[in-house]
């Protein structure tokens, strides 16, 4: 697709509590609402999670256990926004987003999910990849609620990409899928984010799951009881930290903490058994 997006809108960025979303997107229930990626701590309020947790519970579809590992197809579209030519210009190369489709593939080996590359998109419009909005998710999208879309493009304020939650799709179907910072895939250059795993950790929001800081010390913390409480996002990999004791040390190698991309390395079993569930009852 040549030339602008009609209509695009500012991008939602949301870093560190400033937002640039648009009046109508601030007015949007919270899971329609763009979730920051690592370095952010944009969360749900412990009420907003306790509506979202009934209504998952309420609407949950019957599964007596997770579906075996690998048995489940997810069709990815890959959607490329650029300025023109070129990596730099935001133009990711055919190796690169086949890495970033491996990685994907292989931060969710022990669960269900499989990502297979359906289809490639190259949208060349320097106003959409500056200012990524909502327009160019209503442009670009395709296939089914099964379906996930990616997007990269130029983000700002440092934000890494975003993503909506499962439960939101029914509502907004054109406005479901990930956002990425271009250079956070495979051989970009945001290091220590380019190895391809701020893919990983938005797809885990896209299926379900909430940051593992999410709630601090508090149960029910992030709604899986298998992964370690949390005060705050941890940065880096600092090994050994452990911001609520006596509850173990922090996960700081679980996909949805706020660790470098060589730190993270792992979902836990309830997180994938969440993720099966969530994607049953909405995908």
């Amino acid at each position: 697709m040549q030339g602008r997006l009609a209509g695009v809108v500012v991008a939602l960025g949301v870093l560190s509590g400033c937002s640039s979303e648009t009046p109508s997107e601030r007015e949007a229930p919270l899971t329609q609402r763009v979730l920051a990626g690592r370095g952010c701590d944009v969360n749900p309020t412990a009420e907003e999670m306790a509506d979202l947790e009934r209504r998952f519970q309420q609407e949950r579809a019957v599964s007596a256990y997770v579906r075996p590992i690998g048995s489940v197809e997810v069709p990815l579209y890959f959607h490329v926004i650029n300025k023109g030519t070129g990596v730099v210009n935001g133009d990711l190369t055919a190796k690169m987003i086949n890495d970033q489709v491996a990685v994907l593939n292989a931060a969710y080996a022990n669960t269900p999910f499989r990502f297979t590359l359906t289809k490639t998109t190259r949208t060349t419009d320097p106003v959409a990849f500056e200012n990524f909005g909502p327009a160019i998710k209503v442009a670009l999208r395709e296939g089914g609620k099964n379906a996930l879309n990616l997007y990269t493009a130029n983000l700002k304020n440092n934000l890494l990409g975003h993503s909506t939650f499962p439960a939101d799709y029914a509502s907004n179907p054109k406005l479901d899928g990930v956002v990425l910072l271009y250079t956070t895939v495979p051989g970009g250059s945001a290091a220590p984010f380019n190895q391809g795993d701020t893919a990983t950790h938005e797809v885990g929001h896209w299926l379900g799951l909430y940051h593992t800081y999410q709630g601090g010390c508090v149960s029910p913390g992030d709604a899986v009881s298998d992964t370690s409480a949390e005060a705050s996002p941890a940065y880096g990999c600092p090994t050994g930290r452990d911001t609520c004791a006596p509850l173990g040390v922090d996960p700081i190698h679980n996909f949805m903490d706020a660790t470098d991309d060589a730190c993270m390395n792992s979902f836990t079993p309830g997180q994938a058994a969440r993720m099966d569930a969530m994607a049953q009852t909405y995908r």
